[in-house]
């Protein structure tokens, strides 16, 4: 299993190929099965009975499940949407709401155990932030937003059909090439913001406004093109660490760790997906 770019995922060894306490569980196995024969007491009677139970689901042995995640990423979305409410209503906390959501995002990524509260908070900042941008940007351009839902919603779903029929798959030489990319997209995101919070140029949305020469073609048009395939492809990355977490039976707790990097990318997507049709408008 390729290990996700997603700091959320990369940074848990849980969702690694290999979590830590795996390989201390199948050292332990045979000894704590040999432990369990002597030192029970069982007559023989009732060691059949327990031959003969009903196996153990993850839910009785207290591991994550796919039900869990998604029921967590639904009500971590929900969150989201009630705070796109507040932030549509009140624009003075877009800002505010995207530098608490920057700084809950990065504090949720790196904790080694998960915080169910703080990610909670997370959504819900993220969630005024995202209401207060497409608040602004519906006022300029009617029906942007539910443009930009159908979209991430219909990109979600096409990467979630393509995993699960196995036809996409995020092999080690994929994420290789997706690391390079989505490297090189960062640094011309941080310089694009530097050139548009000096003025260096008076473009709405810095370079990605600025035509391709020779062309009628904007930049935005083909970065934003290729942020979303980056997104959709980590949304790939993150269905294979849940699918792997599943496996490697990782605590039910866990669970919460992955509705958040979900959530996480599904932002980022709705983002992209918003700024491109706002370019494509605009042009």
């Amino acid at each position: 299993m390729a290990v996700s770019g997603n700091p959320v995922f990369a940074n848990n060894k849980n969702f690694n190929p290999k979590p830590a306490f795996q390989g201390q569980l199948q050292n332990q196995g045979y000894q704590g099965a040999d432990y369990a024969t002597k030192d029970a007491g069982l007559n023989p009677q009732q060691l059949q009975d327990l031959y003969n139970a009903p196996s153990a689901g993850p839910v009785q042995t207290g591991r994550m499940t796919l039900d869990d995640v998604i029921i967590k990423t639904v009500g971590m979305l929900a969150l989201v949407l009630a705070g796109a409410a507040v932030g549509w209503m009140f624009p003075v906390l877009t800002i505010p709401g995207m530098i608490v959501g920057l700084v809950l995002g990065l504090v949720n990524s790196f904790k080694r155990e998960p915080s169910p509260a703080l990610m909670m908070l997370y959504a819900a900042a993220e969630g005024v932030f995202l209401g207060g941008i497409s608040g602004f940007l519906e006022g300029m351009f009617p029906g942007i937003v539910v443009q930009a839902v159908l979209g991430t919603l219909s990109v979600f779903a096409v990467t979630l059909l393509l995993f699960k029929s196995g036809k996409v798959r995020a092999t080690p030489k994929m994420t290789k090439i997706f690391m390079i990319a989505i490297g090189g997209y960062l640094v011309f995101s941080l310089l694009n913001f530097g050139l548009m919070i000096f003025n260096v140029t008076d473009s709405p949305w810095g370079i990605r406004s600025m035509h391709i020469p020779g062309t009628s073609i904007p930049f935005g048009l083909v970065l934003g093109l290729l942020a979303i395939g980056l997104a959709a492809f980590s949304l790939v990355m993150d269905f294979t660490s849940i699918q792997g977490g599943v496996r490697n039976g990782v605590p039910a707790q866990y669970s919460w760790t992955a509705a958040f990097g979900l959530t996480v990318t599904l932002v980022w997507l709705y983002v992209e997906i918003l700024r491109l049709l706002a370019i494509m408008r605009n042009n």
